[in-house]
């Protein structure tokens, strides 16, 4: 059974469930206004601890360092939503009760409660701040753990664009002169006299025929290589600055009884008395 003395054991412990799953970790203990004695806890479960539920104390044990409920993770987790840091209200702490199934003392009410009974998170003994904090143990000294928000920065890959390489074909016109030789026919006339012909004039023609020719311009294709073009891509390294709000837990101390001691209080920049 878990009892006063094992209260700072409590805080800050890793929550299992009663199969040994892990839930997650165990922020603050709530003590019975009737008994004193812790009853229960509040667990940061989801993603980063965003979310933060309440559990019964009852049926718990530790495993080493551990707390082990004796619920599982999902009952845990599906717990019914209050706001921490505050009083349990007697219509919330029912709720919770019914909500785990937990005994009740005859007349239906809650095993170790009143009428005006509720449970309570024990308060820093300062009159009328009206602040709870979490449980602490009444021993000679007293501390508290403080956390802070760090920001976890990495990359990821995706898609910033395409390029597509494609090939088509279009048609045009070239001009290009090209020289020709031609054959043209000449004729020559000279006159002959004075000569005897020995020939007699014959009664049928005499033909001689003399051929022409010319060249002609002929379009005839070959295909060449010109060009060739490459598409691909390369990694280039650049810096990106990135922000995030982080909070960070302080602590400092209050009351009669510090008036004259140095407390030695670390702030942001250092120490600050």
């Amino acid at each position: 059974m878990i009892g006063n003395s094992d209260i700072d054991r409590v805080q800050g412990a890793t929550a299992y469930d009663n199969g040994g799953q892990k839930i997650g970790s165990i922020d603050q203990v709530y003590l019975d206004d009737q008994t004193g004695n812790p009853s229960w806890i509040t667990v940061n479960t989801g993603f980063f601890g965003s979310s933060t539920t309440f559990a019964p104390l009852e049926g718990a044990s530790f495993n080493g360092d551990d707390v082990h409920l004796g619920y599982d993770k999902d009952r845990v987790k599906d717990a019914p939503r209050i706001e921490v840091d505050q009083h349990l209200e007697r219509e919330q702490e029912d709720e919770l009760y019914r909500y785990y199934g937990l005994s009740y003392a005859g007349a239906g009410e809650p095993t170790g409660y009143e009428d005006t009974g509720r449970e309570t998170t024990t308060t820093t003994g300062f009159e009328g701040t009206g602040t709870d904090v979490p449980a602490t143990s009444t021993t000679d000294e007293a501390a508290v753990r403080l956390s802070e928000e760090r920001l976890q920065v990495g990359t990821e890959s995706q898609e910033a664009g395409r390029a597509r390489l494609r090939k088509y074909t279009t048609s045009e016109t070239e001009t290009v002169t090209v020289p020709v030789t031609k054959e043209k026919l000449v004729v020559e006339r000279n006159p002959v006299e004075g000569q005897t012909s020995s020939a007699p004039i014959a009664d049928t023609d005499e033909v001689e025929e003399v051929t022409l020719r010319e060249e002609r311009a002929v379009v005839d294709k070959e295909t060449v290589d010109v060009e060739e073009v490459r598409i691909g891509k390369e990694q280039v390294t650049e810096e990106e600055r990135v922000s995030g709000e982080v909070r960070k837990e302080h602590a400092e101390i209050e009351g009669d009884a510090v008036s004259g001691v140095d407390t030695g209080v670390q702030s942001d920049t250092g120490y600050r008395r």
